[in-house]
């Protein structure tokens, strides 16, 4: 394989978008694109042919391609010293290989039309890690859908890109500029809309999510707006022992998804 040359200044422009685009979800939205670090992450974009330009420090290149003399064929991209990489990495400890990658694209109207779809909608999530956690745990519970409003983290902010786990891959999402029509919309195709809400009914008292549905979940210290709670179905609470209010946004859509899936997997076998 033919040497390739070395990026190690600051200054080239290569790397100055790389750093933007790790900054600024403004230049992630304008260029279609996010980056993604590790190698888990990268040979599953690889796999997936989805990269559309990859940098690689120094001594990872070097080293893998020991290994596997083929690894970087295929695709375009950069090798880095080592000292710039652990300089534009958004990790502390850097794995040696990030990638810029097309941001997935998906229609709201197939998420809606799905068979039996089980969907979880967002409504002002702040924290990143909470959000990636939410997508990596909405990819094992089996929803079919992720909805944001506009005041959600950037979806491809570095943080939650790495705690999805690669679930950003898999599971479809959309972004909408207006949640109250897109919950009307929600309703127009018969996806009833439960709310997590303190004042709401436990949720295991009955079979709530047992078909179609839709789960809402609100802003970490605030929950729900009342307007958005408005619009709901039906008010479900996860019921407190102690002292406890509420749990952490993500923990509760865990709790939530999860008893959705207990639910249509028994359902399921009911129904067979």
């Amino acid at each position: 394989m033919k040497e390739k040359s070395m990026l190690s200044s600051t200054s080239n422009p290569q790397i100055k978008n790389l750093a933007l685009l790790q900054k600024k979800a403004k230049a992630r939205k304008e260029q279609g694109v996010f980056v993604i670090e590790g190698v888990k992450m990268f040979e599953e974009a690889k796999a997936l042919n989805i990269l559309k330009k990859a940098y690689a420090s120094e001594s990872f290149y070097q080293e893998i391609l020991k290994e596997e003399p083929t690894y970087f064929q295929g695709f375009d991209y950069e090798v880095v010293s080592d000292s710039l990489f652990k300089e534009i990495s958004d990790t502390k400890t850097p794995q040696g290989i990030m990638g810029i990658v097309q941001n997935p694209t998906y229609s709201l109207s197939s998420m809606l039309q799905a068979p039996n779809p089980c969907l979880l909608i967002l409504e002002d999530i702040r924290d990143p890690g909470n959000l990636g956690t939410m997508i990596r745990t909405a990819e094992g519970a089996g929803i079919t859908g992720i909805i944001l409003n506009q005041s959600c983290v950037d979806l491809f902010n570095p943080k939650t890109i790495r705690s999805t786990m690669g679930s950003i891959f898999r599971v479809p999402f959309y972004q909408t500029e207006n949640l109250s029509d897109l919950l009307k919309q929600v309703k127009k195709h018969g996806i009833p809309i439960y709310a997590a809400h303190l004042s709401g009914k436990d949720y295991d008292t009955e079979d709530t999510f047992k078909n179609k549905c839709a789960i809402l979940i609100g802003n970490e210290a605030n929950g729900l707006t009342d307007e958005t709670a408005s619009m709901a179905d039906v008010l479900v609470r996860i019921p407190m022992a102690g002292k406890v209010e509420s749990l952490n946004a993500a923990i509760a859509a865990a709790i939530f998804m999860y008893e959705a899936a207990r639910q249509r997997r028994k359902n399921e076998k009911n129904s067979k």
